[in-house]
């Protein structure tokens, strides 16, 4: 059972703003356990179709030009199949920007934000012939959406995110696109786990993740979306990074020993004077893990590590690591 509610739990991943980081957290959980069902009508790239999701069934009668997209997996997921929105919610709700990963791709396309209420007549006007989504960001406005245009949801912007790349692109029916993609990560993945393990001896080294946020300081778990990229490289967690049941464990500065692995991966979210920061870098504690007394910190990018679910974001993690480990990053 959780020890966390599940509005800790949507914490746990984001953290733009309070209502993404409330939505956001789920992470990228198991992905052994799809979060949504797809399920068509016709063979792949065929239309009409009904695909089965997180908010019921849909049908498609032709595969769609104009798509709107109301948060970042999404968007992500249609450029990866090769489609560019007519429209999609930036994540920043002051400088109005979107993913610093997806930023040069979705120059020129329209904001319909803000996040947590997108503008319904401004997607009205666009005339869009399919809307992605998740539940749990924008249930409350489905009915409204799916008057608009068919409209398909995931069950989170984070739980088996890699299954939501898979029912996106069933919508947008571009399954063999997807899973192209899908295949040519999981297989950088693993080779760039496999060359670390090697590098080291043939022992592959534990990965710790460690975000810095105005509270206590968290640690990421395996369900978390860097904890999947992390898995999918094959290589381990220290021992409190370990439970299947939590996104994250939160610890404070008396608890330091618990971000010890053999890489540890560091992120901050916001003004660094506000987090435990300054209290752990300080720290006897923190001085005395062997990762920092063998150089193998790396501090990373909060908007990639945490929120660049999907699979750009996960190759850019995976630049990170190898960086890291000192091994090719197979670009």
């Amino acid at each position: 059972m959780r020890s966390t509610s599940t509005l800790r739990r949507l914490v746990a991943v984001t953290g733009l703003v309070a209502v993404t980081a409330l939505t956001a957290a789920c992470g990228g959980g198991a992905d052994d356990a799809p979060s949504t069902s797809g399920g068509a009508s016709a063979g792949a790239g065929a239309f009409p179709r009904t695909v089965t999701h997180a908010m019921g069934s849909t049908t498609i009668e032709r595969q769609p030009q104009r798509v709107v997209v109301l948060d970042t997996p999404e968007a992500g997921a249609a450029l990866l199949v090769g489609v560019k929105p007519i429209a999609a919610v930036s994540v920043d709700p002051v400088a109005k920007t979107y993913p610093a990963h997806l930023q040069d791709q979705l120059n020129g396309v329209p904001d319909v934000g803000p996040l947590d209420e997108p503008n319904i007549d401004k997607i009205l006007s666009l005339k869009p012939d399919l809307i992605l989504s998740s539940k749990i960001r924008h249930e409350k406005i489905y009915d409204r959406l799916s008057q608009i245009a068919p409209t398909v949801f995931a069950e989170a912007p984070g739980d088996g995110w890699k299954q939501n790349v898979s029912l996106f692109a069933q919508a947008l029916g571009k399954e063999k696109e997807a899973e192209t993609a899908l295949a040519a990560y999981q297989d950088r993945a693993r080779k760039i786990g496999e060359a670390i393990t090697a590098k080291n001896g043939g022992k592959a080294p534990t990965i710790s993740i460690v975000r810095f946020v105005d509270g206590p300081t968290r640690l990421y778990q395996p369900t978390s979306f860097s904890g999947v990229v992390v898995a999918d490289t094959g290589l381990p967690r220290p021992a409190s990074q370990q439970d299947p049941k939590e996104v994250i464990t939160e610890i404070g500065p008396e608890l330091i020993d618990r971000a010890e692995g053999d890489y540890v991966f560091v992120c901050t979210y916001g003004d660094p004077a506000i987090t435990q920061q300054k209290a752990f870098l300080s720290s006897p504690l923190w001085a005395n893990l062997a990762a920092v007394k063998n150089n193998r910190v790396t501090n990373v990018s909060d908007d990639t590590w945490m929120t660049g679910i999907g699979i750009q974001g996960a190759h850019l993690i995976l630049d990170d690591i190898a960086k890291a480990a000192g091994v090719d990053p197979l670009r």
